[in-house]
């Protein structure tokens, strides 16, 4: 059975990718604020692990691997979805919470690879979690949208890196997805499925499938691809 860490898997995307996997994996997900979320996981798969972790934190990645390996012996899938979205107006700079979101969105990422890599061995995946903000950037989420172009640049030169490792790497870039626990207004919602050629919301469960195909053995042969899956968003 293959181990697999979660990153941001309390709820939503994070959720649904952490629930599929537990069918057939020992699955570890971190969570931040959402504590009944994170011991219900718990409980729903016997045998999983569940941790509060501020990746904001440049020390937690590392200490987050130490954590994951000594309950599991190894990681076999890195699933990094934990990210920060929030707006950033062009007439101002708030430098705080600009270095918050690239150290959630890209160098956590980064550092939990690091650690990660002297406990996977050759057929390891890594799955990273961006966004289709990053090639159309909403106009109020630039550093949103450029942090997530950036995880793509790092999915792309990971992967040349990993490659003769026999690791792959690869990349999701959902569409606008909705949430349970902070769901658009309806008027937003009517305006997105007229926007995409699909017609209906997308949903956590969405992701869940296509992020199961590229960390299994039936994407053995891809890496460092982007895939979107919007519903055909803005088609």
């Amino acid at each position: 059975m293959r181990i697999a860490l979660v990153t941001g898997g309390g709820r939503g995307i994070g959720r649904a990718i952490a629930d599929d996997l537990a069918r057939d994996h020992r699955v570890a997900i971190t969570y931040f604020s959402d504590k009944p979320a994170g011991k219900l996981f718990a409980i729903k798969h016997p045998g999983s692990l569940a941790v509060r972790s501020d990746l904001t934190d440049p020390e937690e990645p590392a200490e987050l691997i130490k954590l994951v390996v000594s309950a599991f012996g190894r990681i076999d899938l890195l699933v990094n979805n934990a990210g920060i979205a929030q707006d950033t107006p062009h007439d101002r700079v708030d430098a705080a919470l600009h270095a918050r979101m690239y150290q959630t969105n890209v160098t956590a990422p980064a550092a939990l690879l690091a650690a990660a890599l002297p406990h996977m061995a050759p057929g390891s995946a890594v799955l990273n979690i961006t966004s289709i903000n990053a090639s159309a950037p909403p106009e109020r989420a630039g550093v949103h949208a450029a942090s997530k172009a950036a995880l793509i640049a790092m999915t792309k030169s990971q992967a040349r890196a990993l490659g003769p490792r026999g690791i792959r790497v690869n990349a999701i870039a959902p569409g606008p997805i909705e949430r349970d626990h902070a769901p658009r207004p309806q008027d937003v919602r009517a305006l997105i499925r007229e926007d995409t050629a699909l017609g209906r919301d997308g949903t956590p469960a969405d992701i869940a499938g296509p992020a199961r195909f590229l960390l299994s053995a039936a994407a053995g042969f891809i890496t460092g691809e982007v895939l979107t899956v919007s519903g055909g968003y803005r088609l």
